[in-house]
Order: C-alpha cells, then structure tokens, then sequence
C-alpha cells in the first residue's frame, strides 16, 4: 500500500468515527429532551397560561342565553 493510500483510510476512519459520535450524542440528546418534555407534570410546577380573548361577553348576557336559562329553571312552563 501507497501512503496516500493509508492517509486516505485513516482520514475515512476518522470521519466514519465523527459520524459515529455525532449520531450517538445526538440521539442521547434528543432522547433525554423528549424524556423531559413528556415528564408527569408535579403540582405547581407546570404553568397554565391562556384566558378568555373576550372577558367582556360575559358581564351582560345575551337574550339567547336568558331564554336558555329560563327553559333550564321552567320558567316558561305553565302550570
């Protein structure tokens, strides 16, 4: 075998071994991000964030609604 012919092995290896590492940390990080994401939730610590887009609809309410109300207590019923 020529020299160049080794260097050019020894430079495959050394990139197959890269890849290799790469490959593997790469995974383990993922893996540990996913394990992470997907941990059971403890009381206090996950954060509920959202709220009505429009608290306002709710301090008077509409006729629909009263009606439905009504229905809901007879209060339309005849007795």
């Amino acid at each position: 075998m020529e020299t160049a012919e080794i260097l050019v092995y020894i430079i495959l290896g050394l990139t197959l071994a890269a890849m290799i590492w790469f490959i593997t940390s790469k995974g383990k990080q993922n893996l540990e991000s996913a394990r992470e994401a997907n941990a059971p939730k403890v009381a206090g610590e996950d954060e509920l964030t959202g709220s009505a887009q429009n608290p306002e609809q709710f301090d008077e309410p509409d006729d629909d609604a009263l009606q439905e109300m009504a229905d809901l207590l007879g209060e339309d019923d005849e007795d």
